[in-house]
């Protein structure tokens, strides 16, 4: 694989700290800046509907501009964006950092996924997207875990300025690794823009996005108190917790890449959300048992971002076909999908949290990803016809 994916992955994984470390922060937030749980759950959607906009919108907005420089200028607002959040003073504050930063944490996935296709030959497409989102996953491993052990040791804010200058690091090492030459796709026009958010095959694969992914975050956004408050966990063990849940993410979305280059978007689909809405209805009732809750955390982590493959090369593919000159804008689209879902899912989970309790979040969870595995179908089935029809 060409060195440029790995420092895709390195500034994903400055990226994703950021964006999943606020969920071991979830409780130390609420508490420091007397909000409820659920507000400061909110803090997830908010992100997440910050890279909803920042995805598409940012992405038509530079289509002209080099793809280098706009690696670069996003890595420079994402570190603004942490800086602020560091110093935020108050909840209100705290949004519009979470917001800003997750305008070019949006962006960023849109261009690095159609960058990672084209340096790999076709039949390594989605291993090369599965590499460079391995960022995200090695974020969980490893910087989800320090960044809550230092919220938790030194003041959520402390995280903030962490991820800071990992994303400083992150800024030098796209600097040096990417290549300036990196190939460009003619700026797509608004029609055929508008072409891509209306086309009914891509409408049905940003649904995928959004609801098998959602699902995951109805229950995922409170894990921390789940293990807390349900499971009976120390706070202090919630980050070897989250280390062990993100070794096991990581393991699964390079084996969701595997899968996808194997048997194909559709066919690795079913397996994933087939196996992801039957794990987070065993975790309704294994939470409760230290040990089958360490399990069952193993074998979600296996699954819940193993649709991130499958998904975002099966957007290229369907755009390729049927709108080949919004590839960036198409790619962009699913980015925000999958945002969309994290946002929507993280808001129904506190107010099933508000008005449920806590524990009703894993199987509804399970029932908006079955809700995927329908889509899935629809989709593939459609595949079928065309084909057969060509």
């Amino acid at each position: 694989m060409p060195i440029a994916l790995f420092a895709l992955t390195l500034s994903a994984f400055a990226i994703g700290t950021t964006e999943f470390v606020i969920v071991g922060l979830v409780p130390t937030i609420a508490q420091d800046l007397g909000v409820t749980l659920p507000s400061a759950g909110l803090l997830v959607s908010l992100y997440a509907l910050g890279v909803a906009i920042g995805a598409p919108v940012l992405t038509a907005l530079t289509g002209r501009w080099n793809r280098k420089l706009v690696l670069l200028s996003l890595m420079g607002l994402f570190i603004i964006g942490n800086i602020l959040a560091w110093m935020a003073p108050n909840y209100s504050s705290l949004i519009t950092a979470r917001i800003l930063t997750g305008l070019a944490h949006g962006v960023f996935f849109s261009i690095g996924s159609t960058i990672a296709t084209s340096l790999v030959p076709k039949e390594k497409e989605a291993s090369a997207i599965a590499i460079m989102f391995t960022g995200l996953t090695v974020a969980l491993v490893t910087g989800v875990p320090l960044g809550t052990f230092i919220g938790q040791t030194f003041g959520w804010r402390a995280t903030f300025l962490t991820v800071a200058v990992m994303g400083t690091i992150a800024l030098i090492g796209s600097a040096f690794l990417v290549p300036r030459n990196l190939k460009q796709s003619k700026p797509a026009t608004l029609r055929q823009q508008l072409e891509v958010i209306t086309h009914p095959r891509l409408l049905l694969v940003y649904a995928m996005t959004a609801v098998g992914y959602g699902g995951t975050f109805t229950a995922f956004t409170y894990l921390t108190p789940i293990l807390e408050d349900v499971t009976g966990f120390a706070s202090g063990m919630v980050g070897l917790l989250l280390l062990v849940y993100g070794v096991s993410v990581a393991a699964g979305n390079i084996w969701g890449g595997k899968l996808a280059d194997r048997f194909g978007p559709t066919s690795a689909l079913y397996i994933v959300f087939g196996g992801l809405a039957a794990i987070l209805f065993v975790l309704t009732f294994s939470a409760y048992n230290p040990v089958t809750a360490v399990i069952t955390l193993l074998v979600w982590g296996a699954f819940a971002f193993g649709n991130v493959p499958g998904l975002q090369v099966y957007v290229v593919q369907l755009a390729e076909r049927y709108t080949p000159h919004s590839v960036d804008v198409a790619s962009g689209l699913n980015i925000a999908a999958f945002n969309i879902g994290i946002a929507v899912g993280a808001w129904l989970g506190g107010h099933v949290v508000a008005d449920m309790g806590l524990m009703n979040t894993p199987w509804i969870g399970g029932v908006i990803v079955l809700s995927a595995l329908l889509l899935t179908r629809i989709s593939a089935t459609l595949d079928n016809h065309e084909t057969a029809t060509a």
